[in-house]
Protein backbone atom coordinates (compact mmCIF):
# COMPACT_ATOMS: atom_id res chain seq x y z
CA UNK A 1 0.00 0.00 0.00
CA UNK A 2 2.79 2.33 0.86
CA UNK A 3 4.38 1.58 -2.47
CA UNK A 4 1.14 2.51 -4.26
CA UNK A 5 0.91 5.82 -2.41
CA UNK A 6 4.47 6.72 -3.32
CA UNK A 7 3.80 5.93 -6.98
CA UNK A 8 0.68 8.10 -7.09
CA UNK A 9 2.47 10.98 -5.46
CA UNK A 10 5.23 10.69 -8.07
CA UNK A 11 2.73 10.74 -10.95
CA UNK A 12 0.74 13.69 -9.60
CA UNK A 13 3.76 15.75 -8.57
CA UNK A 14 4.02 19.27 -9.95
CA UNK A 15 6.43 19.74 -12.92
CA UNK A 16 9.89 20.91 -12.08
CA UNK A 17 10.99 24.07 -13.96
CA UNK A 18 14.59 25.00 -14.78
CA UNK A 19 16.43 27.42 -12.64
CA UNK A 20 16.64 31.11 -13.61
CA UNK A 21 20.21 30.47 -14.68
CA UNK A 22 19.16 27.81 -17.22
CA UNK A 23 16.41 30.09 -18.65
CA UNK A 24 18.94 32.88 -19.20
CA UNK A 25 21.24 30.39 -20.87
CA UNK A 26 18.44 29.28 -23.24
CA UNK A 27 17.77 32.89 -24.27
CA UNK A 28 21.49 33.53 -24.73
CA UNK A 29 21.85 30.47 -26.97
CA UNK A 30 18.87 31.52 -29.09
CA UNK A 31 20.27 35.03 -29.43
CA UNK A 32 23.67 33.64 -30.42
CA UNK A 33 22.12 31.39 -33.07
CA UNK A 34 20.15 34.35 -34.44
CA UNK A 35 23.30 36.48 -34.69
CA UNK A 36 25.23 33.67 -36.39
CA UNK A 37 22.43 33.15 -38.92
CA UNK A 38 22.23 36.90 -39.61
CA UNK A 39 25.99 37.11 -40.13
CA UNK A 40 25.87 34.06 -42.41
CA UNK A 41 23.04 35.66 -44.41
CA UNK A 42 24.87 38.98 -44.79
CA UNK A 43 28.19 37.33 -45.60
CA UNK A 44 27.12 34.75 -48.16
CA UNK A 45 23.50 35.20 -49.21
CA UNK A 46 22.18 38.77 -49.24
CA UNK A 47 22.84 42.33 -48.21
CA UNK A 48 21.06 45.68 -48.07
CA UNK A 49 22.66 48.50 -50.10
CA UNK A 50 21.70 52.19 -50.13
CA UNK A 51 22.00 54.25 -53.33
CA UNK A 52 23.01 57.89 -52.68
CA UNK A 53 23.56 59.10 -56.29
CA UNK A 54 21.60 59.39 -59.51
CA UNK A 55 23.83 57.51 -61.96
CA UNK A 56 21.14 54.83 -62.42
CA UNK A 57 18.05 57.11 -62.49
CA UNK A 58 15.25 56.30 -63.23
CA UNK A 59 15.92 52.57 -62.95
CA UNK A 60 17.28 53.03 -59.42
CA UNK A 61 16.44 56.32 -57.73
CA UNK A 62 18.34 58.37 -55.20
CA UNK A 63 17.34 57.09 -51.78
CA UNK A 64 16.47 53.57 -52.92
CA UNK A 65 17.65 50.83 -50.58
CA UNK A 66 18.31 47.63 -52.48
CA UNK A 67 18.23 44.00 -51.48
CA UNK A 68 21.06 42.29 -53.37
CA UNK A 69 21.96 38.67 -54.09
CA UNK A 70 25.56 37.92 -53.05
CA UNK A 71 25.79 34.29 -54.13
CA UNK A 72 24.32 34.29 -57.66
CA UNK A 73 27.67 35.02 -59.33
CA UNK A 74 29.54 32.49 -57.22
CA UNK A 75 30.68 32.73 -53.62
CA UNK A 76 34.31 33.20 -52.69
CA UNK A 77 33.86 30.22 -50.34
CA UNK A 78 34.00 26.95 -52.36
CA UNK A 79 31.66 25.05 -50.03
CA UNK A 80 28.97 27.74 -50.08
CA UNK A 81 29.36 28.15 -53.84
CA UNK A 82 28.61 24.46 -54.35
CA UNK A 83 25.53 24.52 -52.12
CA UNK A 84 23.84 27.56 -53.69
CA UNK A 85 22.70 28.05 -57.33
CA UNK A 86 25.04 30.32 -59.29
CA UNK A 87 25.47 31.54 -62.87
CA UNK A 88 27.79 33.62 -65.01
CA UNK A 89 27.46 37.40 -65.27
CA UNK A 90 25.31 38.38 -68.25
CA UNK A 91 25.04 41.49 -70.36
CA UNK A 92 22.31 43.68 -68.87
CA UNK A 93 22.79 42.51 -65.28
CA UNK A 94 22.73 45.27 -62.68
CA UNK A 95 25.70 44.50 -60.48
CA UNK A 96 27.15 45.76 -57.20
CA UNK A 97 30.93 46.01 -57.11
CA UNK A 98 33.87 47.62 -55.38
CA UNK A 99 35.19 50.64 -57.25
CA UNK A 100 38.59 49.65 -58.73
CA UNK A 101 40.23 52.92 -57.65
CA UNK A 102 38.77 52.76 -54.13
CA UNK A 103 37.62 49.27 -52.97
CA UNK A 104 35.96 50.81 -49.90
CA UNK A 105 33.30 52.35 -52.18
CA UNK A 106 30.46 50.21 -53.59
CA UNK A 107 29.00 51.11 -57.00
CA UNK A 108 25.87 49.92 -58.82
CA UNK A 109 25.92 49.83 -62.65
CA UNK A 110 24.64 47.81 -65.60
CA UNK A 111 26.89 45.35 -67.43
CA UNK A 112 27.35 46.38 -71.06
CA UNK A 113 30.48 44.55 -72.18
CA UNK A 114 31.61 41.02 -71.33
CA UNK A 115 35.20 39.74 -71.47
CA UNK A 116 36.43 39.79 -75.07
CA UNK A 117 33.68 42.15 -76.33
CA UNK A 118 34.58 45.14 -78.51
CA UNK A 119 32.88 48.33 -77.30
CA UNK A 120 32.33 51.61 -79.12
CA UNK A 121 30.21 54.51 -77.82
CA UNK A 122 29.13 57.12 -80.35
CA UNK A 123 26.67 59.71 -79.11
CA UNK A 124 23.61 57.80 -77.89
CA UNK A 125 24.63 54.63 -79.71
CA UNK A 126 26.43 51.82 -77.87
CA UNK A 127 28.07 49.38 -80.24
CA UNK A 128 29.01 45.87 -79.07
CA UNK A 129 31.02 43.72 -81.47
CA UNK A 130 30.02 45.94 -84.38
CA UNK A 131 26.27 45.89 -83.66
CA UNK A 132 24.20 48.54 -81.92
CA UNK A 133 23.02 47.40 -78.50
CA UNK A 134 19.18 47.44 -78.43
CA UNK A 135 18.24 49.88 -75.67
CA UNK A 136 14.98 51.75 -75.12
CA UNK A 137 15.93 55.44 -74.90
CA UNK A 138 14.07 57.85 -72.67
CA UNK A 139 14.62 61.62 -72.62
CA UNK A 140 14.51 63.34 -69.22
CA UNK A 141 14.34 67.01 -68.27
CA UNK A 142 16.81 68.62 -65.89
CA UNK A 143 14.86 71.25 -63.97
CA UNK A 144 15.13 72.84 -60.55
CA UNK A 145 17.31 71.06 -58.04
CA UNK A 146 17.50 67.97 -60.24
CA UNK A 147 20.74 66.60 -58.74
CA UNK A 148 18.95 65.94 -55.44
CA UNK A 149 15.64 64.70 -56.80
CA UNK A 150 14.81 61.03 -56.40
CA UNK A 151 13.90 60.67 -60.08
CA UNK A 152 14.11 62.79 -63.23
CA UNK A 153 11.10 64.03 -65.20
CA UNK A 154 10.42 62.03 -68.37
CA UNK A 155 9.63 64.14 -71.45
CA UNK A 156 9.90 61.64 -74.31
CA UNK A 157 10.31 57.91 -74.93
CA UNK A 158 11.75 56.73 -78.25
CA UNK A 159 10.28 53.69 -80.05
CA UNK A 160 11.42 50.47 -78.42
CA UNK A 161 13.86 48.59 -80.69
CA UNK A 162 13.61 44.84 -81.16
CA UNK A 163 15.37 42.96 -78.39
CA UNK A 164 15.43 45.87 -75.92
CA UNK A 165 14.40 44.86 -72.41
CA UNK A 166 15.66 47.77 -70.29
CA UNK A 167 15.57 51.57 -70.51
CA UNK A 168 18.36 54.13 -70.53
CA UNK A 169 17.88 57.83 -69.78
CA UNK A 170 19.42 60.81 -71.57
CA UNK A 171 19.19 64.51 -70.84
CA UNK A 172 17.43 66.72 -73.37
CA UNK A 173 19.74 67.63 -76.26
CA UNK A 174 19.48 69.09 -79.75
CA UNK A 175 21.82 66.64 -81.44
CA UNK A 176 21.80 62.89 -80.74
CA UNK A 177 25.40 62.68 -81.92
CA UNK A 178 26.55 64.88 -79.04
CA UNK A 179 28.89 63.46 -76.41
CA UNK A 180 27.46 62.99 -72.90
CA UNK A 181 26.14 66.25 -71.47
CA UNK A 182 26.79 65.69 -67.79
CA UNK A 183 30.55 65.22 -68.12
CA UNK A 184 32.44 67.26 -70.70
CA UNK A 185 35.33 64.89 -71.39
CA UNK A 186 35.81 61.13 -71.15
CA UNK A 187 38.99 60.29 -69.26
CA UNK A 188 38.98 56.68 -70.44
CA UNK A 189 37.05 57.09 -73.66
CA UNK A 190 35.46 54.66 -76.12
CA UNK A 191 35.46 56.83 -79.24
CA UNK A 192 37.45 54.05 -80.87
CA UNK A 193 36.74 50.31 -80.54
CA UNK A 194 37.90 49.00 -77.17
CA UNK A 195 38.29 45.32 -76.36
CA UNK A 196 37.25 44.30 -72.85
CA UNK A 197 40.09 42.35 -71.18
CA UNK A 198 39.63 38.85 -69.80
CA UNK A 199 38.04 38.62 -66.35
CA UNK A 200 36.77 42.20 -66.69
CA UNK A 201 33.44 43.89 -67.43
CA UNK A 202 32.46 47.16 -69.09
CA UNK A 203 29.68 48.87 -67.10
CA UNK A 204 27.54 51.97 -67.58
CA UNK A 205 24.90 53.81 -65.57
CA UNK A 206 21.36 53.96 -66.96
CA UNK A 207 21.38 57.74 -66.52
CA UNK A 208 23.90 57.99 -69.33
CA UNK A 209 24.66 61.71 -69.13
CA UNK A 210 25.05 61.67 -65.36
CA UNK A 211 27.10 58.55 -64.71
CA UNK A 212 30.80 58.13 -64.03
CA UNK A 213 31.40 54.59 -65.28
CA UNK A 214 33.66 52.48 -67.53
CA UNK A 215 33.72 55.31 -70.07
CA UNK A 216 35.70 57.34 -67.55
CA UNK A 217 37.65 55.02 -65.24
CA UNK A 218 37.83 51.74 -67.14
CA UNK A 219 36.54 48.21 -66.67
CA UNK A 220 35.60 46.33 -63.49
CA UNK A 221 37.73 43.29 -62.55
CA UNK A 222 35.71 40.13 -61.91
CA UNK A 223 36.97 39.87 -58.32
CA UNK A 224 35.45 43.30 -57.52
CA UNK A 225 31.90 42.15 -58.38
CA UNK A 226 30.08 40.68 -55.40
CA UNK A 227 26.32 40.96 -55.91
CA UNK A 228 23.37 41.42 -58.26
CA UNK A 229 20.65 43.96 -57.45
CA UNK A 230 17.24 42.35 -56.87
CA UNK A 231 14.57 44.75 -55.61
CA UNK A 232 13.87 47.92 -53.62
CA UNK A 233 13.00 47.21 -49.99
CA UNK A 234 12.82 50.87 -48.86
CA UNK A 235 13.01 54.26 -50.56
CA UNK A 236 13.45 57.65 -48.93
CA UNK A 237 15.63 60.49 -50.17
CA UNK A 238 16.30 63.07 -47.43
CA UNK A 239 17.86 65.40 -50.04
CA UNK A 240 14.72 65.55 -52.15
CA UNK A 241 13.56 69.22 -52.16
CA UNK A 242 10.08 68.14 -51.07
CA UNK A 243 11.39 66.13 -48.13
CA UNK A 244 13.85 68.76 -46.89
CA UNK A 245 11.35 71.52 -46.12
CA UNK A 246 12.04 71.77 -42.41
CA UNK A 247 9.74 69.02 -41.15
CA UNK A 248 11.05 66.86 -38.33
CA UNK A 249 12.50 63.51 -39.31
CA UNK A 250 9.63 61.08 -38.65
CA UNK A 251 6.82 63.14 -40.27
CA UNK A 252 9.03 63.79 -43.30
CA UNK A 253 9.80 60.09 -43.66
CA UNK A 254 6.14 59.11 -43.38
CA UNK A 255 5.04 61.80 -45.83
CA UNK A 256 7.78 61.60 -48.45
CA UNK A 257 8.94 57.98 -48.41
CA UNK A 258 8.43 56.44 -51.85
CA UNK A 259 6.03 53.77 -50.65
CA UNK A 260 5.15 52.75 -54.19
CA UNK A 261 8.75 51.72 -54.91
CA UNK A 262 8.92 49.18 -52.09
CA UNK A 263 9.07 45.73 -53.61
CA UNK A 264 9.95 47.07 -57.09
CA UNK A 265 12.19 44.64 -58.99
CA UNK A 266 15.44 46.10 -60.32
CA UNK A 267 15.84 45.16 -63.98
Amino acid sequence: MADNIKTNQSVNAAPVYGSPKSIIRDYAEQALITVIMALFLMTFIAQAVAVPTGSMQNTINIGDHLFVNKFVFGSQTPLIGKLLPTREIRRGDIIVFKLPSDPKVNYVKRVIGLPGDEILVHGLKVMVNGKELPEERVTVKLSGDYSNRSALEVVKTAPKPDGAWYKVYYNEREDEEEAPIGFTEMEFGVNEPYKVPENSYFVMGDSRDNSLDSRYWGVVPRENIFARALYVHWSFNPRDPEASNGESALPAILRYAKWGRIGTAVK
